[in-house]
């Protein structure tokens, strides 16, 4: 007798949850994909307020956030280029991050991350 291959329904990675902060002061919360760079998923869900200009190739320091402190432990070491590009700026705390360099996982659900304005 001849049966068909037994399928599963495919498990699918929840969608971790962000919370950024934007230059005005004003939040928003949204669902990202994971795998996605937080900078990736803030210009998906239309912020504007980070200009990313390299596109995440970790170049420019212009989608510069502020991470939330009870995220830091959470996040992979800083790159020496990350921390290169982020000596350049004069709002550079030690929660300081570029948003190309942090992806999204079920880890990092409820991250929270503010739009550092270095106009």
């Amino acid at each position: 007798m001849c049966r068909a291959p037994v399928t599963h329904p495919k498990v699918f990675d929840p969608m971790p949850r962000i919370i950024v902060t934007l230059i005005n002061g004003t939040s928003r919360e949204f669902d990202a994909r994971p795998g996605q760079s937080t900078m990736e998923a803030i210009r998906e869900a239309g912020i504007d307020d980070i200009e990313a200009l390299c596109g995440g190739c970790c170049s420019c320091a212009t989608c510069h956030v502020h991470v939330d402190p009870a995220f830091l432990d959470r996040l992979p070491a800083m790159t020496d280029d990350e921390d290169d590009l982020l000596d350049g700026s004069n709002h550079r705390t030690s929660a300081s991050r570029l948003s190309c360099q942090i992806l999204l996982s079920e880890a990092l659900d409820g991250l929270h991350v503010s739009i550092v304005d270095e106009g």
